[in-house]
């Protein structure tokens, strides 16, 4: 049997397929692996952090109890931030929460995180957000974001912030990938218009 040290060396198919077999060590290195980027995706979403422990530790429970319903087929980090994504927003719609944050995860890289939000806006507009202190431009882009339907934001959320693909996020949001296209591409165009004022 495995140790813990030598799991941490197999790539995830492999570790998943020891998961299944009921291997609890191998279940502890996936949650070591992706314990960390599940909770800063949820933390984004409810900006608590209490309640994003609670939220991303549901999350792996479901994935423990369906971890045999798992498919190879698809990629394993895609899956659980499926079930990560739902596990948030069924919280937010049962609580009809309309916010999020985009830079206050305790897990924030680097102010990169924030500025990578910009990366569609024109040259005018970003030049004028360069200018602004980071903490201004994080609020400005915190309240512009929260202002999006949930599926915007979710997207941008995926997109921007964690630098998936289109179709991991069409995968992770179970959505067509047309769908998150038109999505992003909506949720661009309205957090121009909420920056536009920026530029004064």
């Amino acid at each position: 049997m495995q140790t813990l040290d030598e799991l941490g060396t197999l790539p995830d198919a492999d570790v998943v397929r020891l998961a299944q077999q009921g291997r609890e060590l191998a279940f502890r290195e996936l949650v070591r692996r992706y314990e960390r980027p599940v909770f800063s995706l949820v933390y984004r979403m409810v900006r608590d952090r209490e309640l994003a422990e609670d939220l991303a530790q549901d999350a792996f429970v479901k994935v423990l109890n369906h971890i045999d319903k798992y498919s190879p087929e698809f990629k394993f980090s895609s899956w659980l931030f499926k079930i990560a994504n739902n596990v948030a927003i069924d919280h937010l719609r049962r609580r009809r929460l309309d916010t999020i944050s985009i830079d206050g995860s305790p897990h924030a890289s680097s102010a990169s995180d924030v500025e990578a939000t910009t990366i569609e806006l024109s040259a005018d507009q970003e030049s004028a957000l360069d200018e602004l202190e980071s903490k201004e431009l994080g609020t400005a882009i915190e309240q512009a974001i929260a202002a999006l339907r949930p599926e915007y934001r979710a997207c941008i959320m995926l997109r921007h912030v964690e630098g998936r693909s289109y179709e991991e996020i069409a995968a992770t949001l179970d959505l067509p990938l047309g769908t998150v296209k038109t999505y992003i591409h909506r949720a661009r165009h309205e957090l121009r218009k909420a920056l536009e004022g920026l530029r004064e």
